[in-house]
């Protein structure tokens, strides 16, 4: 059965760094793409980043962009945020599907198998 684990999170001050980890279990990663999401203001979810293991394509949010990479080794997807700001603060969700890092970000629905997600506060 696909399980993803989200683990990272914490407290950190303006411009610190953190990096979260979506570790997969049950299912191989390969030919998935992976993303990272947190709420949004007028929506559930927003994609933050995203990668396709079969071509390694990626996609950031234009607000993460620069600041956020995405990576995968193996079973575990992580997302190393550097420079982060008071507004990056959120639960951090991931989650996998057959399909393009693109439509992986844009495409988000309601009834995907989210887990318990990892709490990222940003705060001075």
């Amino acid at each position: 059965q696909l399980q993803l684990v989200e683990s990272g999170g914490g407290l950190v001050q303006p411009g610190g760094s953190l990096r979260l980890s979506c570790a997969a279990s049950g299912f191989t990663l390969d030919d998935y793409a992976i993303g990272w999401f947190r709420p949004a203001p007028g929506k559930e979810r927003e994609g933050v980043s995203c990668i396709s293991t079969e071509d390694n394509t990626t996609y950031y949010t234009e607000s993460v962009e620069g600041r956020f990479t995405i990576s995968r080794e193996q079973n575990t997807v992580y997302l190393q945020m550097n420079n982060l700001k008071p507004e990056g603060t959120a639960v951090y969700y991931c989650a996998a599907r057959r399909t393009t890092a693109l439509a992986m970000c844009v495409i988000i629905y309601d009834d995907e198998p989210w887990g318990q997600g990892t709490q990222v506060t940003v705060t001075s």
